[in-house]
């Protein structure tokens, strides 16, 4: 009898976070590493939200809450999405978990069953058919293509659902790419899906407000109504409020989904921090202005690093919407040499030379379902983005 569950060994551990943790003990070594594997921002959290916290300390708000979120999280949350989204829930569809994570886990733990199966548009965060696969479902990946900029076709969609199709999970702007869709295309998308009742749709827009050049940010059910009732929108602090330590993530949906989400919660972690929770409520009501701040450094950098890997050997580096990520394809690059002799035969090899040779952390895109590419955070400061683009344009021109 094994020790450990079938369930468990259906799943692997985060290769992005594997990455991290190995740039950080090459550091703790000595090394002069660029890690630019981890997905958070390097801006501080706002002072309100942190005074908020440190009030609620004081104020003793420091007991159990309601298994999925405070009633006052709850409002705030149905007030962003009124106001942002046009989308009208009552506290009721809301729930509140530890981070994004833990409410895309209960929403398909919750609802799949052996046989059922979850459409992802690769590439995707790392997290998606693991999680699938834990509860039982089956991933189906849809490869998408440079050449649209790693964007879902509609045509591509239809094609892959079948009638045991359960879920798609659909995030924009993405990770691991950055590439987020516009009225049109996720009009185009949201077309599909209405002739297949069927399905039910986990938008992850945990980026919404991080895109640039003027992009108009839209989510499913705001676009397509009629997709209302089976759609659970997921969103959370971490990103745009430079939260990710915080550990608050949100949906809102059907209630029959909602309530099922706080079953299994309540008998797993219970209710988020309940001070993480009170700074949550100052992030959605409080002043948003530091947002738009923000993204200009993110603009600036993503511009910049951008031009520089399109003028590194073998790199082809499409310009994304949102996010703060780029996925380079590396493919000029498969076959080549190092200058040691290695041969670089996938995207794996050239992120563990690259490591190795020039002190830069970066996740292969096959960790995210499709390579060859790779997967930079620029969100660190400009000066390391610079120096590490140096870096991978040496890496790429010796190999041979």
């Amino acid at each position: 009898m094994s020790l450990i569950s079938a369930a468990l060994k259906r799943i692997n551990p985060s290769q992005t976070i594997a990455i991290s943790n190995k740039a950080r003990e090459l550091k703790a070594a000595g090394r002069d590493v660029i890690a630019l594997a981890a997905g958070e921002p390097d801006f501080e959290t706002p002072d309100n939200i942190k005074e908020a916290a440190i009030k609620a300390i004081r104020d003793g708000q420091t007991r159990y809450t309601a298994v999925d979120g405070i009633p006052e999280l709850k409002a705030a949350i149905v007030a962003k999405f009124k106001r942002e989204n046009g989308l009208d829930y009552k506290a009721s569809q809301i729930t509140v978990g530890t981070g994004g994570k833990q409410v895309l886990f209960n929403a398909l733990v919750a609802t799949l069953d052996p046989g059922d199966e979850v459409v992802i548009p690769a590439p995707y965060w790392v997290s998606y058919p693991d999680i699938v696969q834990f509860a039982g479902g089956t991933p189906v990946a849809i490869e998408t293509k440079l050449e649209d900029n790693f964007k879902l076709k509609p045509e591509a969609l239809d094609a892959a659902i079948t009638p045991k199709t359960k879920w798609l999970i659909f995030n924009s702007p993405s990770n691991p790419t950055g590439a987020a869709y516009t009225r049109a295309e996720m009009k185009a998308l949201t077309d599909v899906l209405v002739k297949h009742p069927q399905v039910w749709i986990l938008t992850d827009d945990m980026y919404e407000h991080l895109v640039y050049d003027e992009f108009e940010f839209t989510t499913p059910a705001q676009i397509e109504p009629s997709l209302y009732e089976r759609t659970l929108t997921m969103n959370g602090v971490s990103k745009a409020y430079c939260m990710t330590g915080w550990r608050i993530g949100y949906a809102g949906g059907p209630e029959v989904l909602i309530k099922a989400m706080g079953t299994l919660q309540s008998q797993s972690t219970s209710n988020p921090n309940s001070i993480a929770q009170w700074a949550a409520v100052e992030a959605l009501n409080g002043p948003q202005d530091f947002i738009a701040a923000n993204n200009k450094v993110f603009k600036e950098r993503r511009d910049l690093v951008v031009s520089m890997l399109n003028q590194a050997t073998g790199l082809t580096c499409p310009k994304p919407e949102g996010a703060f990520y780029v996925y380079p394809s590396c493919a000029g690059l498969i076959g080549k040499r190092t200058a040691s002799g290695k041969l670089v035969e996938n995207d794996e090899v050239f992120a563990t030379e690259l490591l190795d040779a020039e002190g830069v952390a970066v996740v292969h895109g096959s960790a995210f379902g499709l390579g060859p590419a790779f997967r930079i955070s620029y969100a660190t400061s400009t000066k390391d983005l610079e120096e590490a683009c140096l870096r991978i344009q040496r890496f790429c021109g010796s190999l041979r």
